[in-house]
């Protein structure tokens, strides 16, 4: 605590002594149900998403304090650190590069050109881990920048040389479903194709040097402000070794609705028009006849953010060796630009600063079980580091794992919990991948519930958070979410709830913490994935993954 204020000193001391408390356990249905504390979770709530830890950046002084509370929350529960000599801590090689605001894009063509405003109308960062880089060269249209063969989909028609070394401009999304094939690319459910992560990474496969997304609030599911500020700080990305030879893009942008129109417009061409164009399999690539220029000047650091990781060994000495995973990442975006009242702290109190305090619930409930009654797997649960940079702590632990992908019998994921009130049914998102899917029904029939399907499914949750990277490995995975069916409230009060958080908190500084929050729909939620871990746990074989899903047979 050297160096720390008394202030600071006491919040810490107070936060800790509160969250150790625990309650009782009583017997239902075969398996110990345990009341979970909601004065413990609130005060883990409260600390993590305070100003004191500056939004929890990564690689920033607040994400540091972060990762050392969880982890001393895990030390004094009497867990096993998973990581090197018994730490808690699994370091995460990250590069990190923070874009000038003062650069700006320039597109031009016959036609003239035009100049584009950082934040205002673009955003831009570099995958090149270096601090300055040149980019000059032809635009190229690519539809939704998509080769799936499945689909019979390709967007990446003629010669090679047509991709390499261009900036390639494509929509955001899956091309969308037609009456003949209503489910083209999923239908409504948004597919990895749709993803970013992914047209990112096709364009660098095709030796691109940049990608622009052409953004619509509709197609993305989140307003400009959430790309404007998800992108205008610091981004990271996993650090490549000398010699890798894993492509990158030294260009990753995005540009409003506005300025897409403005560079179709340049190009001679109607924005609509070419979006009619793009949602054929018919769809020939269009050279633009059009030239991007930016000089991409950006601060860059190299950190060791980490994950944090601890187990609770299982009773069964043959099944011990296999886990079950919890997990919640703890990060969120630190310190930005500030919003309309000043506030530069983006405190990511729902996300995730709730699922944090959920798991550290249950790590909390399943050790103070009698050692006969706890789980006959062992439970590991573990909290990523930059998870809003792209799932980079999650993927770095499915490429480095602490305990064999091959013994991880599931993971079950919470990000941003239900602060809303008590539902009559929930949404493991990803079960139906999986036997999971059975598990999840039957901890519903014990508590009276119903299972519902994903009332988004256009957003593609399932890929946007930290159990995406244990299915990408094999590992049967669901993220757990509250469903939409509130007890006292009318039908469709969830739903205006989630919109109001999602246009106006979402990813935004004012994502506060709020002494008036309804804890019993998070206390509810957390019984709830605690219960599907446990069963997990007791399980004679592991979860698999349904043969015909894009996951089966991976480990």
């Amino acid at each position: 605590m050297r160096g720390l204020s008394i202030k600071f000193r006491n919040v810490i001391g107070a936060t800790l002594i509160g969250a150790l408390a625990v309650s009782g356990y009583a017997q239902s249905r075969g398996q110990t149900k345990i009341a979970l504390n909601e004065d413990a979770m609130r005060a883990r709530v409260r600390y993590l998403s305070s100003d004191l830890l500056e939004g929890r950046g990564t690689g920033a002084r607040g994400g540091e304090l972060a990762a050392s509370y969880i982890a001393a929350q895990m030390e004094a529960l009497g867990l096993k650190g998973a990581g090197a000599n018994g730490s808690f801590f699994q370091p995460v090689s990250l590069v990190g590069v923070k874009a000038d605001p003062n650069m700006k894009l320039v597109v031009s063509g016959r036609n003239g050109k035009e100049t584009f405003k950082f934040a205002d109308d673009y955003v831009a960062f570099t995958g090149a881990q270096t601090e300055d880089v040149e980019v000059d060269t032809d635009l190229v249209f690519v539809g939704y920048g998509i080769n799936a063969p499945e689909q019979k989909w390709n967007d990446y028609k003629g010669d090679a040389s047509d991709y390499r070394g261009k900036i390639l401009v494509m929509m955001v999304n899956d091309p969308p479903a037609t009456p003949a094939e209503p489910n083209l690319f999923g239908g409504k459910t948004l597919t990895y194709y749709g993803r970013w992560t992914y047209k990112f990474e096709e364009a660098a496969r095709r030796g691109a040097e940049g990608v622009i997304l052409l953004h619509t609030d509709e197609s993305a599911g989140y307003p400009w402000s959430v790309v404007r500020t998800s992108n205008g700080s610091w981004r990271f990305d996993i650090a490549r070794t000398p010699g890798e030879a894993t492509p990158f893009l030294k260009m990753r942008s995005w540009v409003t609705n506005d300025t897409a129109q403005k560079i179709m417009k340049l190009a001679g061409y109607d924005l609509a028009d070419m979006q009619t164009r793009a949602a054929s399999r018919d769809f020939q690539p269009v050279k633009l006849n059009l030239k991007g220029k930016i000089n991409l000047k950006s601060e860059l650091k190299r950190v060791e953010a980490p994950n944090v990781v601890g187990i609770l060994p299982g009773r069964d000495p043959k099944l011990r060796d296999e886990y079950v995973v919890y997990s919640a990442h703890w990060d969120h975006f630190g310190i930005g630009a500030p919003d309309k009242k000043g506030d530069t702290i983006y405190n990511g109190a729902v996300d995730n600063a709730t699922g944090c305090a959920a798991i550290l619930a249950i790590a909390e409930a399943l050790s103070r079980l009698p050692p006969a009654q706890r789980p006959r797997r062992s439970s590991l649960f573990l909290f990523p580091t930059a998870e809003e940079q792209g799932l980079l702590g999650a993927e770095w632990y499915s490429r480095h794992p602490l305990v064999p992908v091959n013994k991880t019998a599931a993971d079950v994921n919470l990000d941003s919990m239900n602060m809303l009130g008590i539902t009559r049914d929930f949404n493991p998102l990803g079960a139906e991948r999986s036997s999971l899917e059975a598990i999840v029904q039957a901890v519903a029939r014990e508590r009276g519930m119903r299972v519902s399907p994903d009332s988004r499914p256009e957003q593609g949750s399932f890929y946007r958070s930290d159990h995406f990277p244990f299915a990408k490995v094999g590992v049967p995975s669901i993220s757990l979410k509250e469903g939409d069916d509130f007890v006292g409230r009318p039908r469709g009060w969830g739903k205006q709830q989630f919109d109001a958080y999602n246009t106006q908190h979402y990813h935004q500084p004012s994502d506060e913490f709020d002494p008036n929050w309804n804890y019993q729909g998070m206390i509810q939620e957390t019984e709830i994935a605690m219960a599907i871990g446990r069963k997990i746990s007791d399980m004679d074989q592991m979860p698999r993954f349904k043969p015909t899903d894009e996951f089966a047979k991976k480990k």
